[in-house]
């Protein structure tokens, strides 16, 4: 098998593509020591086509499958997106429209997270080898079983997308995923600004100095770590982040007092930095503090309870539907139920309203009960007595 490796024979290559109804993706990459991922291999295939290319060979261009990608006419499959997602997004081609099997199969039927080679196994009756997966994909030349591995990951996939969106579409539950798929592809999922670092991490309190200093050494370690191309844990783990943005040590003694940062950090090339940063977090904190809304209290001493309440309930329908729970609600979005009716949450609305936040308020309400029959939960009415006449 001979990969391409010239900007003239993938622009051949993407003219095919061209005009077809779906394209199947998939790449390979190593980022274990890198910030940026590092784009190693790209698979793609039609019913009628395939093909690896190269993106390190010398002199690769790829815009002309990047071009593929920013086409809105042609569908884009993956299985498990969103690594994926976010090297194309970090090339300005973000894939739109996508389809993405994984999410699919949840709706399918097929559990939470189901792996491309399990699905492969239960729709195609294929038994995949898997022996290169963790091979080094960036050593060239690359092996005909690494070649082999990488093309299967979309010739399959190109079988397996019009089976499962039949399926989908029989049982009417095409809808279901929509939402899920869209999302995949907002770039404010893979947002690496700096300054909106600390939302993707979990401040643990309130106050305006800690959130402050939070929010500045959160973006001091974004950008360390994206111009020295290092993971951001090489940099400072998350727990330090909390833990300066608690103490907000202003001298190297301060800092190397931290017990969650290493020994002699002070001292280090990253120290001076980050104490400058932790002094940018002090100037202001009413003004420079980030908003965080704080998690909802209980209404009720039974709000606890009402949450796992409603856990049974949820793996009751979802096994009903033949559903990943998780695709119909999760903790966050029965945790807002329990303590509002009316909570703006996903599972309140559309399909998973249908499914399964109208029965959730009805349990709620005593209209519904849970029963244990055998190993099987049941979700009955509540017959309530006729009041007595006066």
């Amino acid at each position: 098998m001979t990969p391409i490796t010239t900007t003239a024979e993938l622009a051949a290559f993407c003219d095919r593509l061209k005009g077809q109804p779906f394209v199947a993706v998939d790449t390979e990459f190593m980022r274990e020591t890198t910030y940026w991922p590092k784009l190693c291999l790209i698979q793609a295939a039609t019913p009628s086509d395939e093909a690896v290319i190269d993106p390190m060979a010398e002199g690769m261009d790829l815009e002309p499958f990047l071009e593929i990608m920013r086409d809105e006419t042609i569908l884009k499959v993956f299985h498990a997106a969103r690594q994926d997602v976010e090297i194309f997004n970090n090339l300005k081609a973000m894939p739109r429209p996508l389809f993405d099997t994984q999410v699919a199969g949840m709706a399918a039927g097929f559990g939470e997270q189901i792996a491309y080679d399990a699905l492969v196994r239960q729709m195609l009756k294929i038994e995949l080898d898997k022996s290169s997966r963790f091979t080094d994909w960036a050593r060239r030349p690359l092996a005909e079983s690494q070649l082999t591995y990488a093309l299967a990951d979309v010739t399959h996939l190109a079988k397996l997308y019009p089976m499962l969106r039949a399926r989908l579409e029989k049982e009417g539950r095409l809808v279901w995923v929509t939402d899920e798929m869209q999302a995949l592809t907002d770039p404010a999922n893979y947002d690496v600004e700096p300054e909106n670092a600390w939302k993707r991490l979990k401040p643990r309190r309130h106050t305006s100095k800690y959130l402050s200093v939070y929010k500045a050494v959160a973006a001091w370690r974004e950008r360390t770590a994206q111009s020295r191309d290092q993971p951001r844990g090489r940099i400072l783990k998350d727990d330090a982040i909390d833990e300066v943005a608690t103490q907000a040590p202003t001298d190297a003694a301060g800092l190397d007092r931290l017990r969650s940062v290493p020994k002699g950090f002070s001292g280090s090339k990253f120290g001076p930095d980050l104490l400058e940063a932790i002094r940018e977090g002090l100037k202001n904190p009413e003004a420079n503090a980030p908003q965080v809304e704080r998690a909802r209290s209980a209404n009720s001493p039974a709000a606890g309870a009402v949450v796992e309440l409603l856990k049974v309930l949820l793996k009751a329908r979802a096994e009903d539907a033949g559903v990943a729970s998780k695709l119909i609600a999760t903790v966050s979005d029965l945790e807002q139920i329990a303590n509002d009716d009316e909570a703006e949450t996903p599972a309140l609305q559309g399909w998973r309203r249908e499914a399964f936040g109208e029965d959730a308020l009805r349990v709620k309400r005593g209209e519904l009960a849970l029963v244990l029959d055998g190993a099987r939960v049941r979700v009955v009415e509540v017959r309530r007595a006729p009041r007595a006449s006066s």
